[in-house]
């Protein structure tokens, strides 16, 4: 029993996941005198190489089209800042929140969502590719920091709430019914059970929403900022639409960037006092009595309200059209698919050209094991190595 750093969970939520009855880590190690495990894990988080590599990961725009859009690492800042302030308003573990919300992005390819789905789509004979079991398997295989053991040997809360954040994956509640479980889940929990059919811990819900809050509304900022719409294209969004126009009733005078971010600025804070108002209804309703009874709820405990289940419905209809599939998103992300594949297809058939340490770990031209070696090698890639990568492979006149 750790004395100083437990001494907190006196002041937690019944329903809280507490650092005191953690379930433990797949490695038994020493307990720390100065942090509890869910502490120790957000450490670990941050000074893993896959998390310093989200600097240079791609959001909505590749890194070299402007220094002032978001990248994944600004995104998975953000997130962490809403998750943390949630979970203090509701009695939760702040360094659990946290650490979910600075990991949820780790197994993100380079070039964002245009990477992953080269990477499924040449990864189909082979299992396919998930972003979110990609994160299960950079933590607990790829990260290779320790001497005794791969990965960051995380508590199993942490874990489960990286692969459940968004609800069950198995079972009659499982959140997609067409969907087959990733391979990297399917061997890591063959180890370790994460019980898959039920929802994760308050926490890691806290963290899913954050994620939405975050990039909804920092992604009309970026959209705004590169010119793909204007404010006078979101004043018949529900939601933005009044905000704005309050905004601008407010401040007739300022510049129309000030517009922009007090637009957002209130906007995320109507969501996160809209997500607050929501749970605690739930828990008055529910009264959960442990981080066990969130789990086997049957639905979730942290969520929004109907009325703002509807306005987010309807900004990610606005974002869809106007922002991911513009047509100059749309140029770079076919670009960024070619690379993708380019490089999946010239390193799955001549796996010499890996670098040392990867190429030890395929076993040949074309197998199941090469393809997933490849894959992890490509995945871990920020945008910038992405491209001088192919450069390097593919340019006569670069060096290799």
């Amino acid at each position: 029993m750790i004395a100083t750093p437990l001494a907190r969970s006196a002041v937690l939520a019944p329903y809280a996941c507490r650092a005191e009855e953690t379930r433990g880590r797949v490695y038994p190690e020493p307990e720390s005198q100065t942090r509890t495990p869910f502490q120790r894990d957000r450490d670990r988080i941050i000074h893993s190489a896959a998390f310093r590599r989200l600097q240079y990961k791609t959001q909505v725009f590749v890194y070299h089209e402007g220094e002032n859009y978001r990248t994944r690492l600004t995104h998975s800042l953000e997130v962490s800042q809403i998750a943390r302030s949630v979970a203090r308003v509701l009695g939760l573990d702040e360094d659990m929140a946290e650490s979910l919300a600075l990991a949820h992005d780790l197994g993100h390819t380079p070039f964002g969502h245009a990477g992953e789905d080269a990477l499924q789509e040449v990864l189909a004979r082979f299992g396919g590719f998930d972003h979110n079991a990609q994160s299960l398997r950079i933590v607990t295989k790829l990260e290779r920091r320790y001497v005794d053991f791969d990965g960051l040997n995380l508590t199993w809360e942490t874990l489960e709430g990286l692969v459940k954040h968004n609800g069950p994956l198995t079972g009659p509640l499982a959140v997609r019914q067409d969907w087959l479980l990733p391979g990297a889940i399917t061997e890591y929990v063959a180890r370790q059970d994460l019980e898959l059919h039920t929802f994760a811990g308050a926490e890691a819900q806290v963290a899913a929403l954050a994620d939405d809050i975050a990039y909804n509304n920092h992604d009309i900022e970026d959209g705004l900022r590169a010119g793909l719409f204007t404010l006078d294209d979101l004043r018949d969004v529900p939601l933005v639409g009044p905000v704005l126009f309050e905004v601008v009733r407010d401040y007739p005078d300022v510049d129309r960037s000030l517009h922009i971010h007090e637009t957002v600025r209130r906007m995320i804070g109507l969501m996160i006092g809209d997500m607050i108002a929501e749970t605690r209804r739930r828990i008055a309703e529910f009264a959960p009595k442990s981080a066990d009874d969130v789990r086997h709820l049957g639905q979730p405990l942290v969520a929004f309200s109907e009325g703002m289940k509807a306005n987010d419905k309807a900004l990610k209809n606005f974002l869809f059209p106007n922002m991911y599939r513009h047509f100059l998103v749309n140029r770079m992300t076919s670009k960024a698919r070619r690379v993708v594949k380019d490089l999946f297809n010239l390193l799955h058939a001549e796996p010499g050209c890996l670098p040392p340490d990867w190429r030890r770990q395929a076993d040949g031209v074309g197998t199941a094991k090469t393809a997933r070696v490849v894959a992890d090698y490509i995945a871990g890639m920020t945008d910038r190595f992405a491209l001088d990568e192919h450069r390097r492979l593919f340019d006569m006149q670069e060096k290799p």
